[in-house]
């Protein structure tokens, strides 16, 4: 009877180290939760929306303009901020309309914002930090969807694509809040 206890023990032990080993698999390379800090993502995200992060959609494609990515911010926490411009290009806002190179861009996520009809955020892509004519290769533009009260590349520079975390994907509390926030 004590060999059996013994054995069942010793089963239930490498089940428990089995699980423990999936869960660290899938939070380490495929999915992770993350908390919305702050409002610079109003109306889509909202403060203290928790969300999971795909962390495996950018090994096999690169960002995309408008994703929501998580990434590695130099303040010690991550971000999360919406993509805006793509390597290789120019970025610009004059009277608080995007332009990518030269051209004027229709971001359709901000249409109904109060802060973004009422607080200008004009820059060029030369005006910021690196004085750079397009943006480098392995590095995307990122700002929040509040313009004029978010900490995006305006203030930390482009964001090296080695950074990201990955894309947020699904609000899942609180309840009333659920959905999926691709684009």
């Amino acid at each position: 009877m004590e060999e059996k206890n013994k054995n069942d023990w010793l089963e239930w032990a490498k089940a428990l180290l089995v699980a423990l080993g999936l869960v660290f698999i899938v939070r380490m390379f495929l999915f992770a939760p993350i908390i919305v800090d702050g409002p610079s993502m109003l109306p889509t995200l909202h403060d203290r929306d928790q969300m999971i992060v795909n962390k495996f959609s950018y090994y096999f494609k690169d960002p995309e303009r408008f994703d929501i990515i998580v990434f590695h911010a130099p303040t010690q926490k991550d971000f999360i901020k919406r993509v805006i411009g793509l390597p290789g290009e120019h970025v610009a806002v004059i009277d608080n309309v995007l332009y990518i190179n030269g051209e004027p861009v229709e971001e359709e996520f901000l249409a109904d914002h109060p802060h973004y009809q009422s607080i200008p955020y004009d820059f060029t892509l030369k005006e910021q930090a690196g004085n750079y004519d397009v943006i480098p290769e392995d590095h995307v533009l990122v700002l929040g969807d509040v313009r004029g009260n978010s900490t995006d590349s305006r203030m930390i520079g482009l964001i090296p694509t080695d950074e990201i975390v990955g894309k947020a994907t699904l609000i899942y509390l609180p309840l009333d809040r659920i959905q999926y926030v691709g684009n």
